[in-house]
């Protein structure tokens, strides 16, 4: 079918009355369509009328609990980001206090060991567990510390630690003495004697005695330096 320019003109025109009434409809009929933004906006004009300034013309007042029903588009974001930046600030916290040196225990009481037997390296090795420098057995001065708690204990061995010729560093001393034969126990008297007189020179205040005694038990000997005996020297004794 052929199309006249007189029928195109009619379409033309019933084209433009067709927009034209729904132009109208959509303005002066069809609710407005409330977005997001204009929430937010109208957000900001609620705060507004409760700020001083806005109350002074006499407006009427919002209450406070219909703005806290107002929804903010931002509000699960910033809420995420406070939530995550509390968490960080905790863990720095928390690793602060993991890497913070603990503060020194106070030193309550100092032991110090004199090795003069075999058996003393066993004491100190093996039941205390302490360290012993230099490695080397034939070293003639040979020593250790360790901290148990609040008490420090050192030790020192060797053919280089002979009485009168080594520093006293405590006024506890364990004497760790060998008994099993003669020649042993002259030796060992000779550093009994010497302990007693670090004692009245009140360089000593305690001394304990571990002995390597006589597989007969004729230990004998050692009796006239008990504590019972001997009561100015304070010792202890233990016989193994």
């Amino acid at each position: 079918m052929r199309i006249t320019y007189k029928r195109f003109c009619y379409v033309a025109i019933f084209l433009y009355c067709v927009f034209s009434c729904y132009a109208l409809y959509s303005v002066f009929f069809r609710a407005p369509k409330v977005t997001h933004v204009h929430k937010v906006v109208k957000s900001s004009q609620l705060h507004r009328l409760l700020s001083p300034r806005g109350n002074q013309g006499g407006g009427s007042r919002v209450s406070a609990n219909k703005i806290e029903d107002e929804w903010n588009p931002w509000e699960e974001d910033e809420k995420s980001a406070q939530d995550l930046h509390v968490k960080i600030i905790e863990k720095y916290q928390k690793s602060l206090q993991k890497n913070q040196p603990s503060p020194p225990t106070k030193t309550e009481l100092s032991v110090q060991i004199w090795g003069k037997a075999a058996i003393g390296l066993y004491l100190w090795q093996h039941i205390l567990g302490g360290p012993l420098e230099p490695v080397d057995v034939t070293a003639p001065w040979r020593e250790g510390k360790i901290r148990e708690g609040s008490i420090d204990l050192s030790f020192i061995t060797g053919p280089a630690v002979v009485p009168g010729y080594f520093s006293v560093e405590s006024e506890n001393v364990v004497l760790v003495l060998n008994g099993r034969e003669e020649a042993k126990i002259s030796f060992a008297v000779q550093w009994l004697y010497y302990t007693k007189t670090l004692i009245e020179s009140h360089k000593l205040k305690h001394l304990a005695v571990v002995l390597l005694g006589n597989e007969q038990c004729n230990n004998d000997w050692i009796r006239p330096y008990l504590k019972k005996k001997w009561r100015d020297c304070g010792s202890s004794f233990c016989c193994l």
